[in-house]
């Protein structure tokens, strides 16, 4: 029972994190939907590894833009 739980959460996460994706902090409700999947199902562990190496890199990115914005 606990499982079908934790699977309809986690879809339902990720598909609303996926249909919000022009809204800010809706990856937050991507991220929280796979690894609620990830528990039961191997290949959302794939998927929130890549999404999460995405994100780290995107935000390294980001900070290195910012950092050399603000010494010019």
């Amino acid at each position: 029972m606990m499982r079908i739980v934790r699977l309809t959460v986690g879809a339902l996460l990720f598909v609303s994190g996926i249909v919000l994706t022009l809204l800010p902090g809706s990856i937050l409700l991507v991220i929280g939907g796979l690894m609620l999947l990830s528990y039961d199902w191997p290949r959302a562990r794939g998927w929130l590894k890549f999404s999460q190496k995405s994100m780290a890199h995107g935000a390294r990115k980001i900070d290195r833009f910012l950092l050399m914005r603000k010494l010019r």
